[in-house]
């Protein structure tokens, strides 16, 4: 009698402990997914940095996406690893499939380039002849699905896109030479740049650059004053300005940077692995001390740079090749009007990098710098709760900043074209 008593007492609190077992679990998870998907976090417009000058203020008045909220899908949108890590598996959702020419282009030291061109879906809105020379990220090319849905936006506005594949990424194109794509060799995109001037002689250029190719595009404008004729702007998202200063942030754990180091010397190695025989088969005296060793046992880009990217150029060290191949000794003498776009949660360009194209735009009165709150590396998806729209933020400020750039050259004083004497420019103001 009395046992069944004890029974009775104790029983009610069982369900009760457990009640409060699944609260507290429930909570955590709440409290993790609110961390982790940084649901708290606002949305905002870019901050920018810029000089107050006449074209500038007309940049802004007429690309709204620099101006206004970016605004990310609610669910998930305001983690940049999850931006990055859908940019990086999926590219894009609904990704079109532009039509295009592969073109095929030869080089000195015997290497073969080779770039895509997509003819425009229409006429300009302006009438001219417009082309956008696009180089994309690390290890990309033209069909990537990222550039795919870049390129058939911009032709439906009327540009003509050629798009260069970087030196050894296609996986059905054989390597020409013991050579491939580097961090900042700008060879084959000089090749493509002059092969559109060549064929187009009233075309005028569009030139931008995602994360590895923003940094090719802005050294190569950069190198030459010559390499700026026809140029209208230039357009460079997500890059890091300065291999040298990256390589200890890639070292670190903050935002998980090694873990992304580590993915990306994965998809390197199986590049280089795959051109194993054009590359290393033939022992050039310029790699002929390469250890493959090493490279099969590499766990970070520094690594693989040490050990075999820096030989392909004849750098006698990592510091070196970073120094020469970085586009942050370049950039200053660009005289374009140039767009630099980055991300503050993006995990793999360290807030401390993000100094150089702040400062640079603070002193030149070409730059604006747009940094957004959220959009990881390349993502920028938009989007309302769960499902990402197919068109990206970025896709929709390139192309929105150069109708602008195109719209103000259509319309700007002819002294402000270069057409007139200075002492005519004085003259037509008086």
């Amino acid at each position: 009698m009395t046992h069944e008593s004890d029974v009775h007492t104790i029983s009610p609190e069982l369900p009760a402990m457990f009640d409060g077992m699944k609260l507290a679990a429930v909570a955590t998870v709440l409290y993790v997914l609110v961390r982790c998907l940084n649901l708290k976090s606002p949305t905002a417009p870019p901050d920018l940095t810029y000089q107050d000058t006449p074209l500038n203020r007309f940049l802004l008045k007429s690309c709204p996406q620099l101006t206004k909220e970016y605004i990310p899908p609610l669910l998930w949108g305001k983690s940049g690893h999850l931006q990055t890590a859908l940019y990086g598996k999926l590219g894009r959702v609904s990704s079109p499939h532009p039509s295009g020419v592969r073109k095929y282009l030869p080089m000195q030291d015997g290497a073969t380039a080779t770039f895509d061109l997509f003819e425009p879906q229409g006429d300009h809105r302006t009438g001219d002849d417009i082309t956008m020379v696009i180089c994309p990220g690390i290890g990309n090319h033209s069909e990537k699905h990222y550039i795919r849905t870049f390129v058939d936006h911009a032709q439906k506005d009327g540009y003509r896109c050629a798009v260069l594949n970087h030196l050894g990424a296609l996986p059905n194109i054989e390597l020409t030479s013991p050579r491939m794509f580097t961090y900042g060799c700008t060879w084959e995109f000089a090749a493509m740049v002059g092969y559109i001037k060549r064929t187009y002689p009233q075309t005028q250029l569009m030139v931008v650059g995602f994360s590895l190719g923003g940094n090719i595009v802005c050294k190569f404008l950069g190198e030459n004053r010559m390499n700026q004729e026809r140029v209208l702007c230039c357009v460079s998202v997500c890059q890091g300005y300065s291999a040298l200063r990256a390589q200890e942030t890639f070292l670190q754990w903050d935002q998980f940077r090694r873990f992304y180091n580590f993915l990306m010397a994965d998809n390197m190695k199986k590049i280089i692995l795959s051109h194993r025989h054009s590359l290393f088969g033939g022992s050039p005296v310029k790699v002929k001390d390469l250890d493959l060793g090493r490279l099969y046992t590499a766990t970070s880009l520094m690594q693989i740079d040490d050990n075999i990217m820096r030989k392909f150029h004849g750098h006698s060290s990592l510091k070196e090749y970073y120094e020469k191949e970085s586009c942050v000794h370049y950039i200053h003498n660009v005289n374009v009007p140039l767009l630099l776009v980055n991300s503050a949660d993006d995990p793999l360009v360290h807030d401390s990098l993000l100094n150089i194209p702040r400062t640079l735009a603070a002193k030149k009165p070409n730059v604006i710098f747009s940094l957004t709150l959220h959009g990881g590396h390349l993502g920028f998806f938009e989007g309302a709760v769960l499902f990402p729209q197919p068109l990206t933020w970025m896709d929709k400020v390139i192309v929105s900043y150069a109708n602008a750039m195109c719209q103000w050259e259509k319309q700007k004083p002819p002294c402000q074209s270069g057409q007139l004497s200075p002492s005519s420019c004085a003259e037509e103001k008086a």
